[in-house]
């Protein structure tokens, strides 16, 4: 499952997974929306496409895509390149209406999301590491920094970017 940074306003705009289902029928065949508004969808080499905004506003969307022979058939058949082309170009012309960002910016809010996690891992393995190394820490300091990894730790693990700010108060502790 991937998810999607969604423009703040633009969710709501729409009509929140319901509007998302509609605008779906759009760029896909054989659109269905259950009653919370997840939509299943396909076309051409996107075998399957579903979809929905989560708890956090994000658009998380799975994709089983078509692979190997079968990918191979289709693209050696007559008219196979442009059913794969129009595939990928309507999956990212979708992508580009309901998140609000284009292919470019969505790439720069992952990497901006990857750069947070990264930032949170090493501090949580450089708090570690200080722990296990320090002669004098306080058994209320040890508590309060245990505590601090774990709630990074939790975010990771629940796929939350950690804020700069939680970081930074858990490197200020050394």
């Amino acid at each position: 499952m991937e998810r999607f940074a969604v423009k703040r306003g633009l969710q709501k705009e729409m009509g929140g997974s319901a509007g998302l289902a509609k605008i779906a029928t759009g760029y896909f065949d054989d659109v269905n929306a259950d009653a919370e508004g997840k939509f299943t969808g396909s076309y051409g080499i996107l075998l399957m496409v579903s979809g929905h905004f989560d708890e956090e506003g994000k658009l998380a969307v799975d994709v089983s895509q078509m692979k190997g022979a079968e990918l191979g058939d289709l693209l050696e058949s007559d008219g196979g390149r442009e059913i794969a082309m129009e595939s990928r170009k309507r999956w990212s012309t979708f992508l580009d209406e309901v998140t609000g960002y284009n292919a470019k910016q969505r790439s720069d809010k992952a990497k901006e999301n990857a750069k947070k996690f990264s930032k949170a891992k090493g501090a949580i393995k450089v708090a570690q590491k200080t722990m296990q190394m320090s002669k004098n820490l306080t058994a209320e300091k040890e508590e309060k920094v245990t505590s601090m990894i774990n709630e990074l730790q939790q975010m990771i693990d629940d796929g939350t970017p950690p804020s700069e700010g939680k970081v930074k108060k858990l490197n200020d502790m050394f």
